[in-house]
């Protein structure tokens, strides 16, 4: 096999493996599905990826580097702070409408194996908020937001985008919504989130 055949194929398998995750979750998915989604057999699947977990940190990862960039621009580009949550907000929330799986994975893999983020940190392009931070203090300093750290600033806005898909099952449940209501307020919150953190926080 040739190395665009074998890009191709990889290729191949993370696309069949991400439809399968997202229909199954981890636990529900089986490497023969996904190597039949795949058109392909189960030992070359194999060869490509010796276990299910790291088939899935495969496909994590594929999604992280679409993600990571853009959320890093957002946190170190110049534009002001207002804005600079309305996009990371926006970018956010409509990225893990179409990767739904991405935040349960992260909290179950953390809560198995704390060094994955370690192999995430040392991806190009991992997101620092060291401009944010910057931009926090600035603003404080001016009179725009009230006090406070921009740590716990950052953790209230990672809070609120992160939670309502973690905790979709139970928030359906409460909130009394089926699966496609709950999908268009998922939706809205690409404005919410961002404007219910920027009252809170301005002068």
């Amino acid at each position: 096999m040739n190395n665009k055949e074998s890009e191709n194929t990889e290729t191949e398998i993370l696309n069949a493996a991400k439809e399968v995750f997202l229909q199954k979750g981890m636990a529900g998915a089986r490497m023969q599905e996904i190597a039949d989604k795949a058109n392909i057999n189960k030992a070359l699947l194999h060869y490509y990826y010796r276990s299910k977990q790291l088939l899935f940190e495969a496909v994590f990862k594929s999604a992280f580097k679409l993600l990571a960039p853009q959320l890093n621009r957002v946190l170190n580009d110049d534009t002001d702070l207002f804005e600079k949550i309305r996009k990371f907000t926006e970018n956010y929330v409509a990225f893990v409408i179409k990767h739904p799986y991405l935040p349960n994975f992260v909290i179950q893999e953390l809560s198995k194996n704390p060094d994955f983020i370690q192999k995430l940190r040392a991806e190009k392009n991992f997101p620092t908020i060291d401009k944010f931070k910057i931009q926090v203090n600035e603003a404080i300093d001016k009179g725009i937001i009230k006090p406070i750290e921009a740590e716990q600033l950052f953790i209230n806005i990672i809070s609120l985008n992160i939670f309502p898909f973690i905790g979709e099952p139970l928030l359906m449940a409460l909130v009394n919504m089926d699966k496609e209501s709950y999908k268009k307020l998922l939706k809205k919150r690409k404005t919410e989130v961002s404007e219910f953190i920027i009252n809170s926080i301005k002068i």
